[in-house]
């Protein structure tokens, strides 16, 4: 999937949950979707206005520019379903702490022991608000079918955090060694 279409594929989700404006479309993407998922802003009224253009969201009829909500059309709607159903391609990662532990020996015990213990932190944090996040998601799935999809996500998430503070914990102790 082109790096185009993953901008429309998370503009097109975000529109989905409800009509929002380009600022609100921006919120979601960092705040919900940033996650696990990060989309450049100076990507995001560009294709805002290309999905408008090409009738597949409409912007409210007040005919305003700044502070207009945009909804999904039906074709939007369609759209979005068929960029869901496109086979995931895997992006090759890039992980600046991996990276600079590899050429660790340059920089010596100390310095790669303080950035494990950096990353542990920012593991600690991501667990810590996604399980604040998951609480308010398992409260709202009475109420809300869909609201498990998005719990799937942050239970992905949640591992992801248990298992860089575990590599994180072991690291450190490989270091101490």
């Amino acid at each position: 999937m082109s790096r185009q279409q993953t901008t429309e594929l998370a503009v097109l989700g975000a529109l989905s949950v409800q009509p929002m404006s380009g600022y609100a479309v921006r919120a979601a993407i960092t705040e919900t979707l940033g996650h696990f998922w990060s989309e450049s802003f100076g990507q995001i009224y560009p294709t805002l206005a290309r999905l408008e253009s090409e009738a597949l969201i409409v912007r409210d009829a007040d005919g305003k520019t700044s502070g207009s909500t945009f909804r999904l059309t039906p074709s939007g709607r369609e759209r979005l379903v068929d960029l869901l159903r496109e086979p995931i391609t895997a992006a090759p990662p890039r992980n600046g702490t991996l990276l600079r532990l590899f050429f660790g020996g340059l920089l010596g015990v100390e310095e790669c022991r303080a950035i494990l213990t950096e990353a542990r932190s920012r593991a600690v944090a991501q667990l810590a608000a996604l399980d604040a996040i998951r609480h308010g998601l398992e409260a709202e799935t009475a109420a809300d079918p869909d609201a498990r999809y998005r719990l799937v996500t942050v239970l992905a998430g949640q591992h992801s955090a248990r298992a860089a503070i575990a590599w994180a914990d072991e690291s450190l102790a490989l270091l101490a060694g």
